[in-house]
């Protein structure tokens, strides 16, 4: 849906993005990691057009940034750390003047900026001028004008930067709930922000992508951690698992009970013939070895990221 291919980005002669490639796909929430200074800002201005990139192509919905810069913001509602918000205006008036901006039809203004208030819990400030409104109200003011043209893509650049605890949980479920319909891009150096809300997270060091994983399914660059309990011999059943493509590493772990083996499996999450899983699966049916727990192993974001930028 948005993508970054082999994207460059020098101020001067620092390179702030080096050859740097990833993607948010479609109906996914996926966080941008990294140390303060690691380029996820300068990553989330080129994709939103902000800046052109030195090299390399900003893609959104199959179209380069740089040849459609009109019809690709079309499909982009963006949240820049700072919002940019007009302390002057009342709730209501400055969401009416992102929507012209936006180029909502006049027709349809009046009800999509009510919705807009709906979903982002601003009915009851509507009429309040925007200086006057808390730190968590500006926030989702923030939200709620990236919403206006109803963009299928978000991208958020700290949501949550300088909320208090509780204001921080709210503005979260927020962002849950309106990842079920939007594609989410967000970047944060909180790990457990990304860990809850993230399907998919990338982690910028030093300009360039150092890591990609899928945090749903425990997978760290396509590798996947499965334990297994199972009746039956070591000595027959690891050989057996070998055959299978997708597995790479064998270890045995202590067995809960006599009679039972318990292992834990390394491999591709998937290859031509299908996820790991489902694989073993088959194969444990096919040798009549019933098969007592099958648990995915998921990495923990904190180990991941401190490893990555070791």
């Amino acid at each position: 849906m948005i993508a970054l291919e082999n994207v460059t980005k020098k101020y001067g002669r620092t390179v702030a993005l080096n050859q740097v490639s990833f993607e948010a796909t479609e109906g996914r929430i996926t966080g941008l990691l990294g140390r303060n200074g690691a380029g996820k800002t300068t990553a989330l201005n080129l994709l939103t057009g902000y800046f052109p990139p030195d090299e390399g192509q900003v893609l959104v919905a199959g179209m380069d940034m740089m040849e459609e810069p009109r019809e690709c913001k079309r499909h982009i509602g963006y949240l820049p750390e700072q919002p940019p918000l007009y302390d002057e205006m009342t709730v209501t008036d400055y969401l009416k003047f992102v929507c012209d901006l936006r180029e909502v039809l006049p027709r349809s203004r009046e009800k999509h900026v009510e919705e807009i208030l709906d979903i982002c819990a601003l009915r009851e400030v509507r009429g309040r001028v925007i200086g006057h409104l808390s730190k968590g109200y500006r926030q989702r003011m923030g939200i709620a004008q990236a919403l206006c043209g109803n963009p299928e893509i978000l991208i958020l650049d700290e949501p949550t930067v300088g909320l208090d605890p509780k204001q921080v949980v709210e503005i979260r479920e927020l962002i849950r709930a309106l990842g079920e319909e939007h594609t989410i891009l967000f970047s944060s150096h909180i790990l457990s922000e990304v860990q809850q809300l993230c399907d998919r997270a990338i982690i910028l060091h030093e300009g360039r992508v150092i890591r990609a994983f899928d945090l749903r399914e425990g997978t760290q660059d396509g590798v996947i951690r499965l334990r297994i309990s199972a009746l039956g011999k070591e000595k027959e059943l690891t050989p057996a698992l070998r055959s299978i493509g997708c597995v790479q590493k064998i270890e045995t772990l202590p067995a809960p009970e006599a009679g039972v083996v318990s292992l834990r499996i390394i491999g591709r999450a998937r290859d031509d013939r299908g996820r790991l899983e489902d694989q073993l699966f088959h194969l444990l049916a096919a040798m009549d070895t019933p098969l007592r727990e099958m648990t995915p192993e998921k990495d923990d974001l904190e180990a991941i990221f401190l490893d990555a930028i070791k």
